[in-house]
């Protein structure tokens, strides 16, 4: 029989390359897995976190192993490539560091080995991820295990699945479950046993025989439901040799249908579902990618306090832990690999193993119900002639293994609509950022009724969208301050425009949890991404997060915003509620400020800021305090002061009615001197229509998105992509556009 024992325990690791060792080498590190050598300096800024090849090694003594004939190592991840030897002999290569794979060893195994593994995120021009913004951790970061099994048992070797694929249909009121083994190793008859069991424990199907394959039937099947009910099934798998039970598989499994209507949006099982939820980068402050459950279990109870049913598990595959927890509490789940922002000529064997190996590894989880093809694959042009049968070829590979759920895209904002790239997949998702990427906030949901309008027949949704906040504060917030409050405003506004439109079946904030980007320098704190809802060491929500929670989620509560910004000069500041409850009461020192009630379930109060106040809102049995001060001047400390910046904003001089390089790059191209003086000085701002920026193709859509920038705030932006500007040449930039009149 199959026995399974981690193997986290043992090893010893080396950052610096050198040749496979013979025996253990006494002076490399002690490590427990999961491990990561960018749990630092892949979050500190810079962009200049180890890349390269490091060793992994452990004693296996053969005595120690559990019985069996047939030995497998299983590592469950392992970034971004990883070469395996046991007694210096080369085993395996796998390409790709976010999929279980496994090496057999049994027949290398002696009385006393040396596995070692050779993990590698060196740059490739072959293997995905190489461009994104967001860390590629080295390590063997998941678990690492020992399967032991008989010489006949369900195939290991297969694309790391476990050997049975289980595929439940809904008929009528039952469900028809088709099950199929794959088996290896036998020389004689084979039978094989498969039980459905409930929830319970109670056997509701079984089926015996010789056939691989068969189909059992539920009789008044309990539908898996999303949050409301995410009701499961255990499938119980037996490979039985000679009489004897020589191996066994046990999986969970769901039934539903879903549909994804153009006009309806997302259909779960007949009934309306509208997909509203948040995406998910797997690593933590500190930690890395390096995830234990604990740090998955987290995650997901903030993403259901928030009140959230779906999630875009981004931009690869995430633990199977993480599924199985989707599964238990009813998250729908859009799934994807890392073919993301830029096309790789030698790339697409990559891009096919990577989908094979989600697929065939994730098959049997209720909660996926998209395969995503690529993220923000057109930013260098979407008519690449290879780029657009790669994609074809992944649809059409997921539409082989897997029938049963829908293709995706999440194609980056300025992609033309009528792109021939977005005629592939089953549907369509946009990556949008106006209101913090250039453009208003405002502009949103009018982009997606324009797409809607040209064509009614594609199912459409919103991939990403979000801006970024840290402990900076205004009451006066705008786009690009960084500030809590601008952010609270941005995603009240982007929840009234997105979840009043029926017809988008998923929109997704980016980030539920702000995520290392080693090369950001940007908000003050470099090397994160701060675009989450809750900060990455999950130690604190920001307002937007209860901004969701209003309107996502059943439980009671209200919370009173800008706890973090006490002091305000003001002598009447504005104050917002969000609350879930019809009506909120807010009083100041005991004074009521009155009642409203909305059924937006945002809450605006106009509060005397005198001395020291508290506050207390109330809602129904609900309760929330904070404190305002009054200060005679702005409180410096709340106002962003970039790390490593060129220039700061009280360097700036701003004379009313006059240009500046705190105007937008539109307005100042409007002006025909502004654009003669912004073209001949500062060209490399804004690279010409057919260049490129960053990645990015500079198109007409592209162009229209960058003038929505400040010069200042693009500027602070163009670092990480190569282009260098001193403080000098902005201040002089800055004197003359003062000489100008605003348009």
């Amino acid at each position: 029989m199959r026995i399974t024992e981690k193997l986290n325990d043992g090893w010893y690791f080396c950052k610096n390359r050198c040749e496979i060792p013979e025996d253990l080498p006494q002076d490399w590190e002690a490590v427990t897995l999961p491990h990561t050598w960018n749990a630092k300096d892949g979050q500190d800024g810079g962009n200049d976190y180890h890349r390269g090849t490091c060793l992994y090694a452990r004693r296996l003594c053969r005595t120690a192993l559990p019985e069996g004939e047939a030995y497998f190592l299983e590592l469950r991840g392992a970034n971004s490539s990883a070469d395996v030897y046991l007694n210096g002999k080369h085993l395996a290569r796998h390409d790709g560091g976010y999929s279980t794979f496994r090496v057999e060893l049994t027949t290398e195994l002696r009385e006393e080995n040396l596995l070692v593994v050779a993990v590698d995120n060196a740059p490739s021009d072959r293997v995905y991820p190489q461009m994104a913004d967001f860390t590629f951790y080295g390590g063997l970061y998941r678990d690492v295990y020992l399967i032991a099994v008989e010489r006949c048992h369900f195939d290991l070797s297969y694309w790391g699945g476990s050997g049975v694929q289980v595929t439940p249909a809904v008929v009528g009121e039952s469900a028809e479950v088709t099950v199929k083994g794959y088996a290896t190793g036998a020389d004689s008859c084979l039978r094989y046993a498969y039980s459905i069991h409930d929830a319970e424990g109670a056997l509701v199907a079984a089926y015996e025989g010789i056939s691989p394959e068969t189909v059992l039937k539920i009789p008044h099947a309990h539908l898996w439901q999303g949050r409301v009910d995410p009701y499961l099934y255990t499938l119980k798998a037996e490979l039985i040799c000679d009489d004897t039970v020589v191996d066994h598989v046990t999986l969970s499994f769901g039934c539903r249908s879903f549909e994804v209507d153009p006009e309806r949006g997302f259909i779960l099982n007949g009934k309306p579902y509208p997909l509203r939820g948040v995406s998910r980068h797997q690593d933590h402050l500190g930690i890395g990618n390096a995830l234990l459950p604990e740090h998955h279990r987290e995650d997901v109870a903030l993403i259901l306090e928030m009140g959230a049913n779906t999630v875009r598990l981004a931009h690869y595959q995430h633990d199977q832990y993480f599924y199985d927890l989707c599964d238990q509490r009813g998250l729908v789940v859009w799934a994807e690999i890392p073919y993301i922002s830029q096309h790789l000529p030698d790339g697409t064997e990559n891009t096919m193993s990577q989908m094979r190996e989600l697929i065939v590894q994730c098959h049997h989880h209720p909660s996926i119900v998209f395969w995503g093809l690529s993220n923000e694959i057109t930013m260098k042009g979407d008519r690449d002639p290879a780029l657009l049968e790669n994609h074809r070829m992944l649809n059409e590979l997921c539409h082989a293994l897997d029938p049963t759920r829908k293709t995706v895209v999440a194609a980056v904002s300025p992609c033309p609509i009528d792109s021939p790239y977005l005629q592939i997949p089953d549907a369509v998702a946009y990556n949008h950022y106006f209101g913090w990427y250039g453009g208003e906030v405002e502009m949103n949901g009018p982009w997606f009724d324009r797409f809607h309008a040209a064509h009614p027949s594609i199912p459409i949704g919103c991939s990403e969208y979000g801006c970024e906040a840290l402990n900076w504060h205004n009451s006066d917030p705008v786009q690009g301050d960084y500030t809590e409050e601008y952010q609270a405003h941005y995603h009240e506004e982007m929840i009234k425009q997105l979840f009043t439109r029926p017809y988008l079946f998923a929109t997704y904030v980016w980030n539920m949890f702000d995520f290392g980007a080693d090369a950001r320098c940007e908000g003050g704190e470099n090397g994160q991404n701060h675009k989450g809802l809750v900060t990455m060491d999950r130690r604190y929500k920001k307002d937007a997060f209860y901004a969701y929670k209003a309107w996502l989620s059943e439980d009671p509560f209200v919370h009173i915003c800008g706890k973090r910004y006490v002091e305000r000069a003001e002598p009447v500041t504005r104050v917002t509620v969000y609350s879930n409850q019809p009506e909120v009461e807010l009083f100041c020192n005991g004074k009521s400020l009155g009642k409203q009630s909305t059924p937006q379930h945002f809450f605006y109060f106009d509060v005397p800021n005198e001395g020291e106040s508290v506050l207390m809102a109330v809602a129904g049995e609900c309760r929330d305090e904070s404190v305002l001060r009054r200060v005679e001047h702005f409180n410096e400390a709340y106002r962003l002061k970039e790390q490593n910046a060129v220039i700061n904003w009280f360097e700036i001089e701003m004379p009313a009615g006059r240009l500046s390089i705190n105007s937008k790059i539109a307005d100042i191209l409007r002006h025909p001197e502004g654009k003669r003086l912004f073209e001949e000085r500062f060209a490399a701002l804004l690279p010409g229509e057919g260049e490129s920026l960053g990645g990015f193709e500079m198109t007409p859509a592209m162009m229209e998105m960058l003038g929505g920038f400040t010069v200042l705030r693009l500027s602070s932006m163009v670092g990480m992509m190569g282009v260098s500007l001193t403080k000098e040449q902005l201040l002089a930039l800055n004197r003359a556009l003062n000489q100008m009149e605003t348009p």
